[in-house]
């Protein structure tokens, strides 16, 4: 199952497909030049089956992030997200060295968005305690990952623990920080416009963050 779904990856690539694709992530990684309708065509039935597990298996995410085109990592996160119900809290650490690993927005944000995001409704006091480490860690994609984690929570957002990581690296002159916090407060302006315009005027935060943030408001 799980090698015939890498050789069908493979057995479709497209090389004219491949290099604009890579430019597009700036050339940190090659492609195997499948699109995203392309991909869930070749995994339809890997993704079906998938769904009927009842455990992850790791190694073969391992495996997806040891290829080097870009397009097995997004297989691998698509198959933790078919068994996202299956996450438990002792996975935190899994997910932080994929975090850790080939680090970029693209895998980053679904990492922290779907994967650590869901643990978090089920096992809310290992992921606060596990992203405000990340919080004051030098990793950006760590602390992004942090101020992301509650993106869709919309009513069930800790805002005490989004303050929190905010201002804890409302310093960070790192686009991709500022634009994360930005990004937390634009989406839950949606749900609590008030908290959020109020927390804008209280605090110093990036040009950045504040245009992204107030978008809404």
């Amino acid at each position: 199952m799980y090698e015939n779904i890498l050789q069908a990856y493979k057995s479709h690539r497209n090389p004219v497909q491949a290099e604009p694709m890579a430019r597009y992530m700036k050339e940190r990684f090659p492609f195997l030049g499948l699109t995203r309708p392309e991909r869930n065509a070749i995994q339809a039935d890997f993704i079906k089956k998938t769904r009927r597990q009842t455990n992850i298996n790791w190694d073969f995410v391992q495996q997806c992030w040891a290829q080097p085109e870009r397009e097995y990592q997004y297989l691998a996160l698509d198959y933790l997200v078919a068994l996202v119900s299956r996450l438990q809290s002792r996975d935190l650490e899994r997910l932080e060295t994929l975090i850790r690993a080939k680090s970029w927005w693209d895998t980053v944000d679904i990492i922290a968005v779907r994967l650590v995001g869901e643990i978090g409704r089920g096992f809310p006091t290992a992921v606060q305690q596990t992203a405000l480490d990340w919080a004051q860690s030098e990793d950006i994609w760590r602390i992004r990952s942090a101020i992301l984690f509650q993106l869709k929570y919309k009513q069930a957002t800790n805002t005490d623990l989004l303050a929190r990581i905010i201002l804890n690296n409302r310093g960070s002159s790192e686009f991709f920080v500022a634009k994360a916090i930005g990004w937390a407060l634009r989406e839950y302006s949606k749900t609590n416009p008030v908290w959020v315009r109020t927390f804008i005027a209280a605090h110093s935060l990036p040009a950045l963050s504040v245009r992204e943030g107030s978008k809404y408001l």
